[in-house]
């Protein structure tokens, strides 16, 4: 059966809403024109990463060639200018509206495909290096549709997407240890003598986690600057995004940094009022 674009959109949609409530829910700060593109990137990522994490009893080397085999397809179909693909259909049309640059999917595709042969990172500097096509380039991927009025917003997107992810990691330290992956510097490990793989919650790991929470929270207060640089309405949606985000950081704190036993979460009804309260601060 063809798919349609509006078919494509809508799948794209449904993703975006079941399975990241709060990036949807920001979504909404953004004019109607604009919101299914972010939908569609959305959904190019997060199908990319169920090819590597969710392919039940796949091996490695089949979602290897699984996740392979959805990059080259995206690139065929984005030279072609089309695509029949339910989720791919909608991230071309997205990519050549908006005049995207092919290299920054084919990075995040690169970090894609590590998660299938490394577990952990030395040093920050080595957890950078995949971070930077796994959460950096979201943020790169974002500029052409928020349309920054300033060049300079750049850097301060692409680290909003690195503290998106490293809250990420804080809050899902028992799902990725569930999936032999460690995103905690082993050089932090060492420094503060903790050990995730005990899954305790003892002083070392208080202190591992505040360490790891205030460098968040720097890269937060660096993305902060580059707010001001968007157009009004891009400014509400990502600053609607940055807050509920962040508000991650305290839920951890709230639970003594007990991620181990329950998932930080923040309820969909205070983010409904912090999607809310934002846009009003900056209409």
């Amino acid at each position: 059966m063809t798919v349609t674009l509006e078919q494509s959109y809508a799948h794209c949609r449904t993703l975006n809403k079941r399975y990241g409530t709060t990036y949807y829910l920001s979504t909404y700060a953004l004019p109607r024109v604009k919101r299914h593109h972010v939908w569609a990137l959305y959904a190019f990522c997060r199908h990319a990463d169920d090819i590597v994490d969710e392919f039940n009893d796949a091996q490695s080397g089949e979602r290897s060639a699984a996740l392979h085999a959805f990059g080259e397809q995206f690139f065929a179909d984005l030279k072609r200018g089309t695509s029949d693909d339910i989720v791919l259909k909608a991230v071309v049309h997205t990519v050549r509206a908006f005049g995207h640059d092919p290299e920054t999917f084919r990075r995040f595709l690169t970090s894609m495909a590590m998660d299938l042969t490394v577990g952990s990172y030395r040093t920050w500097d080595d957890l950078l290096g995949y971070m930077d096509g796994s959460a950096a380039v979201i943020g790169e991927m974002m500029l052409p549709i928020l349309e920054p009025i300033d060049p300079r917003a750049f850097p301060h997107a692409r680290d909003l997407g690195l503290a998106f992810q490293l809250t990420n990691f804080l809050r899902d330290v028992a799902e990725d240890l569930d999936r032999d992956r460690i995103y905690i510097p082993q050089e932090d490990l060492d420094r503060f003598c903790a050990d995730p793989r005990r899954r305790t919650v003892d002083e070392a790991w208080r202190r591992l986690m505040q360490f790891e929470i205030e460098r968040c929270r720097e890269l937060y207060r660096s993305a902060d600057l580059g707010i001001p640089m968007l157009p009004p309405a891009s400014a509400r949606c990502v600053g609607a995004a940055r807050a509920l985000y962040s508000q991650i950081l305290d839920r951890i704190e709230a639970a003594e940094y007990d991620v181990f036993h329950e998932r930080a979460r923040v309820p969909t009804p205070r983010k409904m009022m912090t999607v809310a309260r934002v846009a009003l601060q900056r209409s």
